[in-house]
């Protein structure tokens, strides 16, 4: 039996298209037009301009990077641009349970920059985009979330693979080659969570997933150049779960792969703050819905969550945009006040209003009750204690928008032309999400001919 590394790139290289069930394929098809949206909202961002700056001070080739003008970029570059860019507002795709997977910012604008480069099929895409999904999400199963623990931004890890695994898929590369890719891209993981406790610098966050997406295409490339790396880089000695993970489940990785569709746990965000805030915030609008309170009715807040939250989210007092997005506290707060399904809620900054930090500051985090879900990080229960002496509460395991509570086709598609209004007029966007739809039939050099 071949190692773990070596199955999954056995896997990826012998995946077809017709080899994937269509509800996989929907979803997967579903990721991407989210992740195009989002990224082409994210490229309006300021943090997004420098890195569009960069990338294109560094050299040009065929692959588009997703932004005002539609400019070209080396698939590496655009890579990395479209990476940054889909996880520049906190907006973009995950999975459900969560296990530090970003699926759309990743392995997709990786496969979409080599795809492109390479003139290939919308098909074959697809294919690669979901081979690189089923590979990368069971790393992230293996590693059993304790990356994040260790101080490191897991997609920062596990993005690498899913990149390299789509794109060294969407080149045709052989399964030595697509081994020799993960070990290259071992050396290309990276991304740390020391913004979590500086409470500010939390614009590094957003490259985080644009250098996975880049070191994935890199690794394929050199791959494709005969270069070199270790063939056991998930689970040899100091190889990635050995180094970047604790007590690594390497059983996970190959079981059920190729019967049990990892694409099928892609998870979409309805909020652009952090995932643990999603059902925290849909718990409150459910609770002001029924009964009708202000903010400025609000006492205090409390909320039972998961250790995770407790862990890296309790920041009552962010200083900038990012580690406000990150913040529950302060994501609850502004909930209060503004609609947190609009971008610029959390992109007129932290102190945008003294009375939701003022509010923040009153919201208290606690571990989820012993009879709770607690190995659920989406899992919340919420009390709101009113001045008039009520107490209100919730509880909710999930939200719109994973398996349990699926986000519908037209909820998905409003998203979309909602962020891509920023970038580009009505008609080509109504062109564009048709291409998407349609994406079998499309080219992908032709998908971004707007």
């Amino acid at each position: 039996m071949p190692g773990e590394t070596k199955a999954l790139a056995e896997f990826a290289a012998r995946l077809r298209y017709d080899d994937i069930p269509q509800p996989a394929v929907a979803i997967a098809k579903a990721c991407i037009i989210d992740t195009v949206g989002v990224v082409l909202f994210g490229s309006t961002l300021p943090w997004s301009k420098i890195v569009d700056d960069y990338v294109h001070h560094v050299g040009n080739g065929a692959s588009t990077v997703l932004g005002a003008g539609f400019r070209k970029a080396s698939a590496p570059g655009a890579a990395f641009a479209n990476g940054a860019f889909a996880h520049a507002f906190e907006f973009d795709n995950l999975r459900q349970p969560s296990t530090g997977v970003h699926p759309g910012a990743t392995a997709l604008t990786g496969a979409l920059a080599a795809a492109e480069e390479a003139k290939v099929s919308g098909k074959e895409l697809i294919t690669a985009f979901v081979a690189g999904l089923e590979c990368m999400f069971r790393i992230a199963a293996a590693a059993k979330s304790s990356s994040e623990k260790l101080g490191f931004h897991a997609p920062g890890m596990t993005g690498v693979f899913g990149s390299a695994i789509a794109a060294s898929k969407v080149m045709q590369l052989s399964p030595q080659q697509i081994t020799m890719a993960m070990g290259i891209g071992g050396s290309f993981c990276s991304g740390l969570l020391a913004f979590v406790k500086s409470g500010q610098g939390g614009m590094v966050k957003r490259i985080h997933m644009g250098r996975a997406a880049e070191g994935g295409v890199t690794a394929a490339s050199l791959a494709a150049r005969g270069f070199e790396g270790p063939e056991v880089i998930l689970e040899g000695k100091f190889g990635v779960l050995d180094v970047f993970a604790r007590d690594a489940d390497l059983a996970a990785i190959p079981a059920d792969l190729g019967t049990r569709w990892e694409t099928l746990t892609i998870t979409f965000k309805t909020f652009p703050c952090h995932v643990t805030s999603q059902s925290p915030v849909q718990a409150l609008q459910t609770l002001r819905a029924q009964n009708k309170f202000a903010p400025e009715d609000v006492e205090k807040i409390l909320i039972e969550v998961s250790d995770k939250v407790l862990s890296h989210h309790a920041d009552p007092a962010p200083r900038d945009v990012a580690t406000a997005q990150y913040s529950l506290p302060f994501t609850i707060a502004l909930a209060l006040y503004r609609d947190p399904g609009d971008p610029q809620a959390f992109l007129d900054g932290p102190n945008q209003n003294p009375a939701i930090l003022d509010l923040a500051k009153r919201v208290t985090l606690a571990p989820y009750a012993k009879d709770g879900p607690n190995s659920n990080d989406m899992a919340c229960r919420l009390h709101i204690t009113l001045k008039d002496g009520r107490t209100l509460s919730i509880a909710r395991t999930d939200f719109e928008g994973t398996t349990t509570s699926p986000l519908t086709r037209e909820r998905l598609e409003q998203k979309f032309l909602k962020l891509s209004s920023s970038v580009i007029a009505e008609k080509q966007r109504g062109e564009l999400l048709a291409r998407l739809n349609n994406l079998e039939d499309v080219r992908v050099e032709e998908l971004f001919r707007v």
